[in-house]
């Protein structure tokens, strides 16, 4: 799986556009999170204050590093074994990926359009491809 150079620009054009806003993007996003599962709110131990700064965080990191992909692997297999400490199933993958595209388009507004959202899917799905297999398809 690989981003063209188009997606990489645009997911880390667009994610520099929501970081000044980063706090209210985090409340947007496990808001919407919990909409679509409110189980899943179990599984937070943390404010979702600090949660939502430790997902931000998370997310420029990986945004960051979306032009060195096999660095970001070993971050990916990491972050994923402490989600499964936490509890977290692969079918929870896909809420994460629609309360992302939902704070950004919330967060983006016009800017916000197909190509924008294709790229963020490519990204994600990436992501979570990664740490799926790593979590749920190995053995550590």
């Amino acid at each position: 799986m690989s981003l063209t150079t188009r997606q990489k620009q645009l997911v880390q054009q667009s994610f520099a556009k929501v970081e000044p806003i980063a706090e209210q993007a985090a409340e947007i996003f496990y808001t919407t999170l919990f909409e679509y599962d409110p189980s899943l709110k179990a599984l937070f131990k943390n404010s979702i204050k600090s949660q939502g700064q430790k997902l931000m965080a998370t997310l420029k990191v990986a945004v960051n590093s979306l032009d060195d992909l096999d660095g970001l692997v070993p971050v990916l297999h990491k972050l994923a074994e402490r989600h499964v400490g936490y509890g977290v199933k692969a079918e929870h993958f896909t809420f994460v990926g629609n309360a992302l595209l939902y704070t950004l388009k919330k967060g983006l507004g016009s800017e916000w359009n197909q190509e924008l959202r294709e790229a963020w899917v490519s990204v994600f799905r990436l992501v979570a491809t990664v740490m799926k297999s790593h979590a749920f398809n190995t053995r550590h």
